[in-house]
């Protein structure tokens, strides 16, 4: 039967589609890079080898550019696509192991039923099959034997995970893990830390001096002119003349002419600006030029409708004066987040340790803790998705840290939990029931990717493998 479905291969368009096909393999012309004997062995599972040309094939199938490959090449994309080459052998040898097939009818009908193949009356369209493999750059095996291995993989994976029968314990596990509510008493920790306005003149003195370093920031010395049509040229029009005479003016900068004779040249007023840093007053052209100061000292740049040209003549590190008020209030906000910090991590580390107990927790409340009940694990109308996740992962009577999507941080205590069992006849049963069973499936594929790892080993021919990542340099 599939012998009649690709019966297209022997037409004129499966030949076309065979020389797109051998174009790639052609390219990547890598068997001469390699000596003979193991340096052709890319890589090992136990005693099945995995050849260069294994891999160019699987390069050819996964259709990257080179280009890619190469831009790539240090970003370790190689050793990703033998990994993903690795894997698609080992699932193929258990497959083999365990004897797995499907029938060449089995495979017809999925063909068949394939909805890209099917006509307006429901029916297989053999046209569409070819249209499908044309616009695939595939001929008519090709696909049959990709078709084959996706359905081996499912029939390995059933044969894994078949015959799951999850108990009701498990169900309603997944059930109350959901449905179940959490009460709390909660403390925002805002007003438990240290104002930003109360940090004395020592404070903020102390911490300048110990950092003083770090807080240096780059203030420039700098000339600019403004060039337009009107100082240029005599007209308000960017025409031809403006833009030959801004191109002459690159090609002067490239040629190292000094700032000051080009400004003297074109005869426009320069600025200066000294110990210049970016505030809340700078204009625009005094922001990019800020920005590019560590590029070349001579630059002309655009900036809105004009062309500006500069010269950075210093850069220096600069302590600023607590007379900056704009510095000061970086301190003081830096002092408030390490002080918010150092709160939250005593408390945190109480926690850990165990020693933060009823009397810690109304301390720091001053017994006016507030109270709220959760609804379930998808109750994010107060605090955010991992908080709320944490607390219902809690048992009664902890104390925990958590957050809302403002950033606000607050001491929880976990009060009670509220839990009811599942009924098999409620409506939604199966839903938790479909739940659970995913739940153990995914635990036996954990289970079962531990044992692969225990019954295959794999050994990377490096040697091999930097030849081919050469080829690509």
């Amino acid at each position: 039967m599939l012998n009649n479905i690709r019966n297209f291969s022997k037409t004129i368009f499966a030949k076309i589609l065979l020389v797109i096909i051998i174009i790639p393999f052609v390219f990547w012309g890598m068997g001469g890079v390699f000596n003979r004997g193991n340096t052709n062995s890319l890589a090992k599972i136990n005693n099945k080898n995995i050849s260069t040309q294994d891999f160019i094939e699987h390069l050819n199938i996964s259709k990257i550019d080179s280009n890619k490959i190469k831009e790539n090449i240090d970003n370790d994309i190689l050793e990703e696509l033998l990994g993903e080459l690795i894997s698609r052998t080992l699932i193929e040898m258990e497959i083999l192991e365990l004897n797995l097939s499907i029938s060449e009818k089995s495979l017809v009908e999925q063909i068949k039923k394939n909805k890209n193949f099917i006509d307006d009356n429901k029916k297989f369209s053999r046209t569409k099959y070819e249209k499908f493999l044309l616009s695939n750059n595939m001929i008519a095996t090709d696909f049959e034997a990709r078709l084959l291995a996706n359905e081996l993989q499912k029939k390995l994976f059933s044969y894994i995970g078949g015959g799951i029968k999850t108990p009701f314990f498990l169900t309603n596990s997944v059930f109350k893990e959901q449905n179940s509510k959490v009460e709390i008493n909660y403390i925002n920790l805002e007003d438990k830390y240290k104002n930003k306005e109360d940090f004395t003149e020592f404070e903020i003195k102390k911490f300048i001096e110990e950092n003083k370093e770090s807080l240096k920031k780059e203030f420039i010395d700098f000339s600019f002119i403004k060039i337009n049509p009107k100082n240029l040229i005599g007209t308000d029009e960017y025409n031809k003349l403006f833009f030959e005479k801004i191109d002459d003016i690159e090609n002067k900068i490239l040629n190292d002419n000094k700032y000051q004779a080009l400004v003297a040249e074109l005869k426009i007023e320069s600025i200066k600006k000294n110990d210049f840093i970016i505030d809340k007053k700078s204009s625009d052209i005094e922001k990019k030029i800020y920005k590019k100061r560590n590029e070349n000292k001579i630059q002309l740049i655009e900036v809105n409708d004009s062309y500006i040209l500069y010269e950075i003549i210093n850069i220096k590190k600069i302590l600023p004066s607590l007379n900056n008020i704009a510095f000061k209030d970086r301190i003081k906000k830096i002092l408030y987040e390490k002080n918010k910090f150092e709160y939250n991590k005593k408390i945190f580390n109480e926690i850990n340790e165990k020693t933060f107990n009823q009397i810690s927790f109304n301390m720091i409340g001053n017994n006016k803790d507030q109270n709220i009940k959760l609804k379930s694990i998808k109750d994010y109308n107060k605090f955010n998705i991992d908080s709320v996740k944490l607390l219902y992962s809690l048992p009664k009577n902890s104390y925990s840290l958590i957050s809302d999507e403002n950033g606000d941080i607050y001491l929880a205590k976990i009060v009670d939990k509220y839990t009811s069992d599942i009924s098999i006849k409620s409506n939604e049963f199966k839903k938790f029931n479909k739940q659970a069973n995913i739940k153990l499936r995914n635990s036996m594929f954990s289970s079962y990717d531990y044992m692969l790892n225990n019954k295959y080993k794999v050994k990377i021919n490096k040697k091999t493998l930097e030849k081919v990542k050469n080829y690509f340099r």
